[in-house]
């Protein structure tokens, strides 16, 4: 899989765009792609689209957009485009906006982008980075904010971090099997279930518009979570589109999604956690801790 160093283009770098609305930002993150030779018009009017269908979603972090649609016709190969605008932009988001990077992404293929999509989450994740990224004087700048490796992000309430995995289910699905962690007769961190929380079936769905891009930054921050609090081994998180977690729902524990495409799933029979901020551990943190009824009790103020 390429890298994200290999996937940004110094040329497909602009700083101060002048942008008068969402959808001018996003032309102009899809009009690095064309000059790139990585996609046609038809996929920048694609990216426009999603958010028409979806709403603000795109909107992962605090004055970030991630723009990206299924691939069309015109993607020749996975590229991405990176976009400082001279002046912030509404995307209509409830708490993220107003927006001043935008990130254009065109995938070849479902999977050759993964591994830089995990990098570029773990880069945005950080606030000396992100200063790096909001500060870069010029392109190359800026594509060193980008693609340089990326420190392990810190994680956060290491002093109450769960020591056992979730309640899992037991083979005949009743879900009342002893939880599968190492150290099981540790249940010191553990609440009684509260009626909204769930037998563990170890699975997790994030959701988004097309399963390509926003999802996996929300999958690389919840496998982040869950390997610190020691229950990578035991929870599966898997990346998909809003059609196929409909179909799917009944499989996972929970969704993790935006507000957006919550509203555009509707009710699908499971709990479904809305993130704000696809980088924050915090913020992920607190919505494990309610989805698997994980005593607070001793988390400091």
């Amino acid at each position: 899989m390429p890298s994200l160093s290999e996937i940004v283009d110094p040329s497909a770098i602009r700083l101060d765009v002048a942008a008068d609305d969402w959808r001018a930002a996003i032309r102009a993150a899809g009009g690095l792609l064309v000059s790139t030779g990585v996609s046609g018009d038809s996929y920048t009017e694609e990216m426009i689209g999603v958010v028409e269908r979806y709403g603000p979603y795109i909107v992962i972090a605090p004055g970030f957009a991630f723009a990206h649609s299924r691939r069309d016709d015109s993607v020749r190969r996975t590229g991405m485009s990176v976009v400082r605008l001279a002046s912030p932009v509404t995307f209509g988001h409830d708490t993220n906006d107003p927006v001043t990077l935008v990130v254009a992404l065109a995938a070849a293929d479902d999977d050759s982008h993964r591994k830089a999509m995990a990098s570029l989450a773990g880069l945005i994740a950080q606030p000396d980075r992100r200063a790096a990224m909001d500060e870069a004087a010029t392109p190359q700048e800026m594509h060193r904010a980008f693609t340089e490796r990326a420190a392990e992000p810190d994680r956060q309430r290491e002093s109450t971090t769960p020591q056992t995995g979730p309640a899992q289910q037991s083979p005949s699905g009743d879900g009342t099997a002893a939880t599968a962690a190492a150290a099981a007769n540790d249940t010191s961190r553990r609440q009684e279930p509260e009626e909204d929380t769930v037998a563990s079936k170890g699975f997790i769905l994030t959701v988004c518009g097309n399963g390509l891009g926003t999802s996996l930054f929300l999958k690389n921050t919840l496998e982040g979570v869950l390997d610190h609090w020691g229950w990578g081994r035991f929870v599966r998180v898997e990346a998909t589109d809003t059609i196929s977690a409909r179909g799917r729902a009944q499989e996972a524990d929970v969704l993790f999604t935006s507000g957006a495409i919550a509203e555009a799933l509707g009710d699908v029979g499971v709990p479904v956690e809305v993130i704000q901020d696809f980088t924050s551990s915090g913020e992920i943190d607190d919505a494990l801790r309610r989805v698997y009824a994980v005593d607070t009790s001793e988390v400091p103020e």
